[in-house]
Order: C-alpha cells, then sequence, then structure tokens
C-alpha cells in the first residue's frame, strides 16, 4: 500500500519506520525541502537519533507525494496541523483516509486533532494515539496503541496498516475519549515533572496521576467519551508513559518549572514542542465551557499563565475541601 506520512519529527519519522517495515511504499514529507534532502542522502534524521532509516524509504519535500495514497499519516505538532492539511489536501486521493497522530486540542477553536484534519481535508480520519514514545517506537520496542474511528472498517484498515510484531494496534469507535485522553495526558504529565522538581516523592506524583485520571475521564465523559477509553491504553496507558518517563518532553518541561525556571525558560531548555503547556490553556478553556470541575488543570493554567508559584499552587490544591473519591460513592445518607 502507497502511505504518505506528512511531519518529519521524531512521531512521524517513526511511524514511517514502522510502515515501511510492514512492507508499504511509504514516503516522509517535511515542509523543509532542504531537511528532506538532507535526510534522504545521510538515511539518519536528527528529530530521532541513533535510528537509521531504511533503505526503501522516500523522503520527499513535494506534497504531491500524497496522490493515489489510500491513507496518509498527518504527524505534525498540533500547532501546524492545520497548514501541513492544507498542503496535503489538493492531492489527496477521493477516498484516502487520514490518520492523525499529534496530540493537542486547538486553542482558538477546542476542536480535537482529528476534527481539524477533517475539517481542513474533507476526508474521514482515524486518531492513532496512546503511550507511544517515538524513541521506543523506532528502535523497534514492543509498544501498543489505539486506532479510534466511529467507522469500524476505516478504524480496522488502519489496525492493519500499522500492525506488527512489535506494533500492536487495537480499535475503538471512541476517538472523542481517545483524543482527548491523548491530549490532556500532557497537562497532568507537565504537573507531574513539576513535582519532581520540586522535590516531591512517589506519593505526590500517585496522587497526581490518579486524580488527574479522574479529572480527564470527567470531561471526556461530559463531552460524549466513554469512561472505559480512560482505563486503556489511549487514558492511563498514555498517562503512565508521559508522567514517568525522561523521554517525555513535557515531564522534563515541568522538572525544571519545578526548579524555578519560567514556562518560555524551560520549553526553551528542552529545544522541543512541549504540547502539554498548549494543552494546558485550552484544556482550561474547556472545563469553563462546559462547567466541570478540573483543579489539576486549574493549577496548572495558574502556573503557566498566571505567574503563580509551583509550590503556592500545590499547598492550595492539598488544602481543598473535604470530598470522597468517588462521585457516586453510593453511600446511604
Amino acid at each position: 500500500m502507497r502511505i504518505a506520512v506528512f511531519g518529519s519529527g521524531a512521531w512521524g519519522t517513526a511511524l514511517a519506520i514502522c510502515l515501511c517495515k510492514n512492507g508499504h511504499d511509504v514516503t516522509l514529507w517535511s515542509h523543509n525541502p532542504k531537511k528532506a534532502a538532507e535526510i534522504a542522502l545521510s538515511r539518519v534524521n536528527q528529530s530521532l537519533p541513533g535510528v537509521r532509516l531504511p533503505d526503501r524509504l522516500k523522503i520527499s519535500g513535494d506534497p504531491g507525494c500524497a496522490a493515489d495514497c489510500p491513507i496518509v499519516v498527518i504527524a505534525s505538532p498540533s500547532f501546524g496541523i492545520r497548514g501541513v492539511c492544507r498542503a496535503a489536501a489538493p492531492y489527496l486521493a477521493p477516498d484516502a483516509i487520514m490518520v492523525s497522530v499529534a496530540k493537542g486540542i486547538e486553542p482558538e477553536t477546542l476542536l480535537r486533532m482529528s476534527q481539524v484534519v477533517e475539517a481542513e481535508t474533507g476526508h474521514t480520519a482515524v486518531a492513532l494515539t496512546g503511550p507511544c514514545h517515538a524513541e521506543e517506537v523506532g528502535r523497534g520496542v514492543p509498544t501498543g496503541c489505539v486506532a479510534a474511528c466511529p467507522d469500524r472498517a476505516k478504524a480496522e484498515l488502519v489496525q492493519d496498516a500499522f500492525m506488527s510484531d512489535t506494533f500492536r494496534v487495537y480499535t475503538s469507535p471512541d476517538i472523542v475519549g481517545a483524543e482527548l485522553g491523548g491530549a490532556l495526558k500532557n497537562v497532568i504529565a507537565l504537573c507531574a515533572g513539576v513535582t519532581d522538581g520540586l522535590g516531591y516523592g512517589d506519593n505526590t506524583k500517585a496522587m497526581l496521576m490518579t486524580r488527574g485520571l479522574t479529572e480527564l475521564a470527567r470531561l471526556g465523559v461530559c463531552l460524549g467519551a466513554s469512561k472505559d477509553t480512560f482505563a486503556g491504553l489511549a487514558g492511563v496507558g498514555d498517562l503512565i508513559v508521559t508522567c514517568t518517563s525522561m523521554h517525555s518532553r513535557n515531564r522534563r518541561a515541568g522538572i525544571l518549572i519545578g526548579r524555578g525556571m519560567t514556562p518560555e525558560e524551560a520549553m526553551e531548555e528542552v529545544s522541543a514542542v512541549v504540547e502539554g503547556y498548549y494543552a494546558a490553556k485550552s484544556a482550561y478553556a474547556l472545563s469553563q465551557a462546559v462547567g466541570v470541575e478540573m483543579p489539576i488543570v486549574h493549577a496548572a493554567y495558574a502556573v503557566l499563565y498566571q505567574g503563580a508559584g509551583a509550590a503556592q499552587v500545590v499547598e492550595t490544591l492539598m488544602n481543598r475541601s473535604r470530598k470522597p473519591e468517588s462521585e457516586d460513592a453510593g453511600w446511604v445518607i
């Protein structure tokens, strides 16, 4: 199958390698023709160091590489999704399936990434998401993820394209929950890094992750997602890997903020896109719009956008009013 992967960052490159190893005719597209030429010559992408690209993987700076492809993967950072989709759109085959692998919520519209892809291309999008570090997928480390789409046939086509002995893909009809889990866990991961930077321990991180997941599920259900999705790979799975690994740019940025850097200084130090920074603003706006209580998200917003001190915010969270853990505890009064 001919497949184009739009976005030559670490994640797009890792997925292109995965697809190429499955025997597909794959082209990796970069918005920068100079970068495309360098990658094609060296067979190494500095965004994914230490991994040699397969000889049969094509590299291009021409968006026309999307022509006649049954599957087109959109792998740019969330803020670049619209521009990348506009570049690909004129060349898409009438029945092309888009695979959205970015994790984020568009700040201006509060749309999920698949919604942005569909709006710009007019094609159905399948969200591919889960606990997937590009560095490990590129090296063939066993990994599991979810192909989510209300159209079962399209989800299963994407499953078949990506599935291998090192990359296991499950399907789900709940694209809302899968994408919200993937986008908003970045906020919790950034917060987990802040607790590390403040010198707190495992107890703190476990509490943060558990209560953070509760907030994500609460918002997701309000927006039409299934609560069960947040107990799966796209929810708790992605949360675990992003909150605990030093591969996570969100966690690394959070550590620096906890140690006293400003958010801007931390992102410059990480030298890569920190999606949790942008997702915090979107999550805050979503919670306000639908009236869902999300104290951890609100605390993150206060630190990232309102200049609040991280330690003071933690103290405020710890001193919130008493309440049962479950919102439907079922006690008889």
